[in-house]
């Protein structure tokens, strides 16, 4: 009973930080790590652990799943060079430079132990770096690479990872023997990912409530995950190209009610993981720290210090001297015009805005938890527990350092460009009502005529404007809300003196809740 009050306890504490998060327009990721602090010195935690083989599938596979298919494939693509310049250049950077001064602080702890340290504080979180960029300001393009490359640097880490923990657990390493399977294992899962995909849409024809088509995409996020790593495939690479394939081609067969409620699901399920995976670290670090003498107490908050600081300067490091020679392309590169002509002068501002953006956090942590812990049937990874502890405060310093300093940083800066993604919803949405008008084309009855008046009223306010941007809401959004507000008063008053049931009430409730989703989604929601 005690365990489950205390669930609920940390679940209803992560919803406060969440909504002072929000207050404050910073990062949730950021106050959740805060309280993994307080966790790992509250007395009397329940005892929780998590099977390292499952850490990373239970982390990892639903969190790529859901940005990978809110991902577009059009402007990675637009973006590659300056998105393959931090997913694979920054990590492999940073890799090296923490593992150099783990292994110069640490003389005794061995190589393969150093880059995996590295490899674990290497990747920027994409939860993290999409809750920041949520509360700010961004020019279209940089929210773009920084999206880009938070989906894409986990696969680099988790290849750099993986070897390393298999030369220190084995002894030996490789890099004839390994070179081929990992080509094969790139392009295997490049492959294998768009292929499932096209049989789990094939299988998703046929299920049609929404209970049941939510089940299957967890069930497709970690199945596909599991099966790749037995096959020996990426399973980041093979998850990502499977939900982006997916969000190409299921849009057309998926209805409205189901989409509403798998967004609001997933939205759930991934702050759920977020908070689970600042619990079981901040439950780890207490033994840890209990097991310390007072001189590895110095010694490794040393350790951990130095890394933060050097994650924090080799992505300055990286980023500011490309910008400034636009070999990363932030200023230039093969884009759209209109992405390219607002920040094609923002030089070495663009530079800082992406170097600073390089939060850490569930990739970090959950990569960490999943470091084989020994007993019984194994060895503990060498160094494991500065390993943990040094993640953990990595993700502390850059979500507390940088995530709550992002924002006025940013609006110091005043980067800003023209709403390229506003441009462009305007002008499909012209299109779209256009199509709409030829659709009821024909129809003489009063409904289709209602309808027909207020797409050519919306038609001619896209006519007027000078860059033919339709407006955002239709005319009759307003008084539709007015209406339905003033029918919700009546049957609550209704219910209220019992002339109608609970039973009652809540048919009509639902009829009411659809009847005002017809209406175009407010700003402010």
């Amino acid at each position: 009973m005690f365990v489950f009050h205390w669930i609920v306890g940390v679940l209803v504490g992560a919803v406060l930080l969440a909504a002072l998060a929000r207050r404050l327009r910073a990062p949730y990721p950021a106050f959740l790590a805060l309280g993994g602090v307080g966790l790992a010195f509250l007395p009397g935690m329940p005892s929780l652990s998590l099977d390292p083989e499952l850490a990373l599938a239970l982390f990892l596979a639903p969190v790529l799943m859901d940005a990978g298919y809110s991902t577009s494939l059009r402007d990675l693509m637009r973006n590659a060079r300056p998105i393959a310049g931090l997913a694979v250049g920054a990590v492999a950077a940073t890799t090296a430079a923490v593992a150099a001064v783990a292994l110069w602080l640490v003389p005794d702890m061995p190589l393969a132990a150093a880059i995996v340290l590295g490899a674990v504080v290497a990747p920027p979180d994409a939860v993290a770096a999409l809750s920041v960029l949520g509360h700010v300001s961004l020019p279209h393009r940089l929210a773009t690479i920084l999206r880009g490359e938070s989906l894409l640097n986990d696969a680099a880490s988790l290849l750099i990872y993986r070897l390393g923990v298999a030369a220190a657990v084995t002894g030996h390493f490789s890099v004839s023997e390994v070179a081929p399977a990992f080509a094969v294992g790139v392009v295997g899962s490049l492959v294998a990912g768009p292929l499932a995909a096209l049989v789990y849409l094939r299988i998703l024809r046929r299920v049609e409530e929404p209970v049941s088509v939510i089940v299957l995409q967890f069930a497709a996020a970690f199945g596909l995950w599991i099966a790749a790593e037995a096959m020996e495939l990426s399973g980041v690479l093979t998850v990502v190209s499977f939900a982006i394939t997916v969000a190409r081609r299921a849009p057309g067969q998926t209805s409205p009610r189901l989409r509403v409620i798998s967004n609001a699901v997933w939205e759930t399920a991934i702050f759920v993981l977020n908070v689970l995976a600042f619990v079981l670290i901040g439950e780890q670090i207490g033994p840890i720290l209990s097991r310390m003498t007072p001189e590895q107490e110095f010694a490794y908050a040393s350790v951990a210090g130095a890394v933060v600081v050097t994650v924090i300067l080799v992505r300055i490091a990286w980023v500011l001297p490309a910008s400034a020679v636009r070999r990363v392309g932030f200023g230039s590169g093969s884009v759209h015009p209109d992405d390219l002509r607002p920040t094609r002068d923002l030089g070495l501002g663009a530079g800082f805005a992406v170097s600073w953006s390089g939060m850490r956090g569930l990739v970090t942590i959950a990569t960490a938890l999943a470091l084989p812990e020994g007993g019984p049937e194994g060895r503990e990874f060498p160094y494991r527990d500065l390993i943990v502890l040094t993640a953990f405060c990595v993700v502390i310093g850059t979500l507390v350092v940088q995530g709550l300093t992002l924002r006025p940083i940013l609006a110091r800066l005043g980067l800003e460009d023209s709403d390229p993604v506003g441009h462009e919803v305007g002008r499909a949405r012209a299109e779209a009502y256009g199509a709409a008008v030829d659709a009821l084309k024909g129809d003489q009855s009063e409904a289709a005529d209602a309808l027909r008046r207020e797409f050519h009223a919306a038609l001619a306010q896209a006519e007027a404007h000078e860059e033919g941007l339709a407006p955002e809401g239709l005319p009759t959004d307003e008084p539709r809300r007015r209406a339905i507000h003033a029918a919700r008063d009546r049957l609550l008053a209704l219910r209220r003196n019992g002339r109608i049931g609970d039973d009652a009430y809540f048919v009509l409730e639902q009829e009411l809740d659809w009847a005002e989703l017809n209406a175009t989604p407010r700003a402010e929601a």
